[in-house]
């Protein structure tokens, strides 16, 4: 703690020029607590002048002037900021204005200003406290500077003459202390203390007294304090001694009567008294004085000293005092006096709203409660009397409630219709009162009814049919879509679960294929799908919500398998084969553009995932043959000619436009040459190796078949297969055309190595003119197939009889 003491001097110099010096000591105690919680503490005394130090808040905080002022501190609370000051540039508190104690704190004590100051870098917060030490600056004062009064020479010593207090704004030891009375040869005080702890004075008589020989008695009542430069206060006391008075005033009736209207201007008559003194002179002039008066019914009541007049000089209210008893007393100017009643009735004005006090509440409502169910009581009443006190109670209207009376001032609030919590999730209802005064009051109180909820709303889809779409082969456990239901209730009877119905999918439960999560509604795929297999499908959801008994809804989803390029194309023709070697034959007189044969592949993707092209990867003379790349026709593009090999082999892509794109290669073998003798010399090679195997192969099967008869069926079933592909062989050798496969609908490939099945049907369009038909007939020159199979015998001579067959001009094709 750091103290410091300052002692100044002021001079006071008057206007005409005289210097009047006098030593102003003030002892300025300025304390300095160290902060505690955060807070600093200062006391200054009040009256100093504007500007003067209070502290040196950039000291006590540790800091700089020059950081405060570059912190940005300031004053950013409190009721200080009109008398408290933040000097930033030397970081202390000076006074801001002048500070009365008095006037800012009045009587309270401690007196202290409280603010905050904040440093905004680095941010800090420090709560300042400024306590304001009192200084006496006050003198002790009473209401009147001097008073009149007369006492009767007879009163008796020990009489109480006067009660008399002062106020000294003051606290503390600079408050008022006691009185003195001088002179007291004749009177004397005595000080008491009030339960507030003032101090007043009472005097009374000390002396007998003789008019004849003193009528006036001066006196001089005086207040101190206690401060250290004492001040004081006095009053005059003027005494007159009167005469001995031998008659006592009477009034003109032992008790009066009135009656007065509440909320009577101020000033309003009231009633007169009157009383009479036989005395002559000053002992006849009677006053009147209220005596046994509350300070509650001196605020509402003015008596008039002279005249006897009683007029309203505060609020009359009805419902506090239904009527008022004064105590009246007369006393003439020799001291004696005489005491009267006067009673006066208040009449009541409808001066009072209705009050509604609300009873019992109950919310909230289920909205099935039946009508007539009790929702609230209220209470209204209404605290002005007769008419003025009665009240008539209604609510708002177009709500399905109503109001009944029930006991006296009660009333009952009960349902009056349907209540429908998705219409209406609560009510406001207003209670209005109004009573039968002239003019009528009234008075309103609103309550909020809440309405509860019960199930007896459906789950709602936003469409009753969806449509979705995801790509075949997804991953299982993908989202593939969602649907969403709404619930008009509330709570647990608007919380929806999604339910997958069950029901079949090619020959499996539908649930093998797709889940519902049942919080979200959001669609997973269980499996890949394969669009090859299933296209579209059409699912049912129901949605339940939680209430009790569930309520629910159903809606639909067409999901759409959207397809992906997960097929390469499938070579149709011409067939690979192990066992036999397929040629196409070309006669060295071919002309440019002659058809060799056609690639036939399909792809069973759709879209463009199924649109093929072809191109030539690898031929032995480039230069020779083309494909198209839409129709996979081999051509010539150029003459040929006894140079180029008789041997070709061509090797074709066929290509679909996928992303990313699959393809199929085919293997085309060629023979260029006019007979057969030079076909067979150069395909030799060929099919050398393959007979030695193809005849291991058989003679295994009969050691098998000796074994087991199983065995034996199974090559049965060989040879049949080797048998149906010569036949094939054959009818592709017989044709001139290209062979164009037809599909039947729904094929699938049952081996899994393909997509077709591997009987294939064709279809030839004949009319009864072979001539005329859609079929074209072989020619010398026409393009011929040579088959080579190793396991069979008189090769050349099978070879010979198909080409007389083709020399034979009307020989048609037949293709089965």
């Amino acid at each position: 703690m750091w103290i410091s003491v300052l002692w100044f001097d002021a001079t006071v110099s008057a206007r005409n020029g005289r210097c009047l010096k006098r030593q102003v000591q003030a002892f300025i105690l300025v304390s300095l607590f160290q902060m505690i919680l955060g807070q600093i503490r200062y006391s200054i005394p009040e009256e100093m002048r504007k500007g003067s130090f209070v502290g040196n808040v950039a000291e006590d905080l540790g800091i700089n002037a020059k950081q405060m002022k570059s912190g940005g501190a300031r004053i950013v609370s409190g009721d200080s900021s009109e008398y408290i000051r933040l000097d930033v540039d030397k970081g202390t508190l000076v006074v801001g204005e002048r500070i009365d104690r008095e006037q800012l704190c009045g009587q309270t004590s401690p007196c202290s200003l409280s603010f905050e100051m904040i440093m905004m870098n680095p941010m800090q917060l420090h709560s300042i406290l400024v306590e304001i030490l009192d200084v006496n600056d006050n003198a002790p004062f009473f209401n009147e500077k001097e008073i009149q009064l007369d006492i009767s020479e007879s009163a008796l010593p020990g009489t109480q003459i006067l009660q008399e207090s002062a106020t000294d704004p003051d606290v503390g030891i600079n408050a008022l202390q006691g009185y003195t009375l001088h002179p007291t040869d004749n009177f004397n005080i005595k000080i008491r203390t009030g339960p507030d702890g003032s101090k007043y004075v009472e005097m009374y008589l000390y002396a007998p007294l003789d008019r004849e020989e003193n009528d006036k008695l001066p006196l001089t009542l005086t207040a101190v304090d206690g401060g250290e430069s004492q001040r004081s206060g006095t009053l005059k006391i003027q005494i007159s001694v009167l005469d001995a008075n031998d008659n006592v005033p009477v009034f003109t009736q032992p008790n009066f009567k009135a009656t007065v209207t509440e909320n009577a201007l101020k000033g309003t008559l009231v009633t007169t008294i009157r009383a009479t003194d036989r005395d002559e002179g000053s002992y006849g002039q009677v006053t009147y004085y209220f005596t046994r008066m509350s300070n509650n019914f001196a605020e509402l009541f003015a008596l008039h000293e002279n005249t006897g007049d009683i007029t309203v000089s505060g609020p009359i209210d009805y419902e506090k005092n239904k009527h008022y008893e004064l105590g009246v007393q007369a006393k003439d100017q020799g001291g004696q006096s005489a005491s009267t009643k006067v009673i006066i009735d208040v009449i009541d004005v409808n001066d009072n709203v209705p009050l509604i006090t609300l009873t019992s509440f109950s919310s909230p409502v289920s909205e099935d409660a039946i009508s007539g169910t009790t929702v609230a009581i209220i209470h209204v009443k209404d605290i002005d009397s007769d008419k003025n006190g009665k009240v008539d109670c209604s609510i708002n209207t177009k709500i399905p409630f109503a109001i009944q009376s029930s006991l006296k001032s009660y009333y009952t609030l009960v349902t009056d219709g349907v209540l429908d919590r998705e219409r209406n999730v609560e009510y406001n209802i207003t209670f209005t009162a109004v009573d039968e005064g002239t003019p009528p009051l009234s008075a309103s109180k609103t309550i909020t009814l809440r309405i509860s909820d019960v199930n007896d709303n459906a789950p709602v889809f936003e469409l009753s049919l969806y449509t979705a779409n995801v790509m075949e082969n997804n991953s299982p456990g993908v989202s593939v879509f969602s649907v969403r239901a709404h619930d008009l209730d509330c709570g647990q009877n608007a919380r929806v679960s999604y339910l997958l119905i069950e029901s079949q999918l090619n020959g499996n439960p539908i649930s093998s294929y797709i889940s519902v999560n049942a919080e979200t509604g959001v669609i997973q795929a269980v499996r890949s799908f394969d669009y090859e297999q299933t296209k579209s499908f059409e699912m049912y959801i129901k949605a339940q919500d939680g209430g009790s008994p569930p309520l629910s809804s159903n809606a639909s989803v067409k999901m759409s398998i959207q397809d992906q390029n997960d097929n390469a194309p499938q070579v149709l023709y011409p067939v690979q084969t192990s066992s036999s070697l397929v040629a196409e034959m070309v006669p060295r007189s071919a002309d440019v553009g002659y058809l060799v044969t056609k690639v036939v592949a399909v792809d069973v993707d759709s879209g463009q995932n199924a649109w093929l092209s072809y191109k030539l990867q690898k031929a032995t003379d480039r230069a020779l043959f083309e494909v198209g790349s839409q129709n996979g026709e081999i051509r010539t593009i150029r003459q040929v000619n006894d140079k180029d090999a008789v041997k070709q082999r061509l090797t074709v892509v066929v290509e679909d436009n996928g992303q990313p794109s699959r393809s199929a290669t085919v293997n085309v073998n060629v023979a260029v040459a006019d007979s057969f003798p030079e076909v067979l010399s150069e395909f030799t090679d060929f099919t050398h190796d393959k007979e030695y195997n193809d005849n291991l192969t058989f003679y295994l099967v009969l050691a098998l078949a000796v074994v087991s008869f199983l065995l034996i069926t199974c090559l049965v079933v060989i040879i049949s297969v080797k048998i149906y592909r010569w036949r094939q062989s054959r009818i592709l050798y017989h044709s001139n055309l290209p062979v164009i496969p037809y599909y039947p609908p729904r094929y699938a490939d049952t081996l899994g190595t393909g997509t077709l099945q591997h009987v294939y049907n064709y279809e030839v369009c004949r009319t009864t003119d072979s001539r005329k038909s859609d079929c074209q007939f072989a020619r010398p020159c026409s393009q011929n197939v040579l088959i080579m199979d190793p396991s069979s015998t008189g090769t050349m001579q099978r070879m010979q009889n198909e080409k007389n067959i083709l020399d034979e001009p009307d020989s048609p094709l037949e293709v089965s």
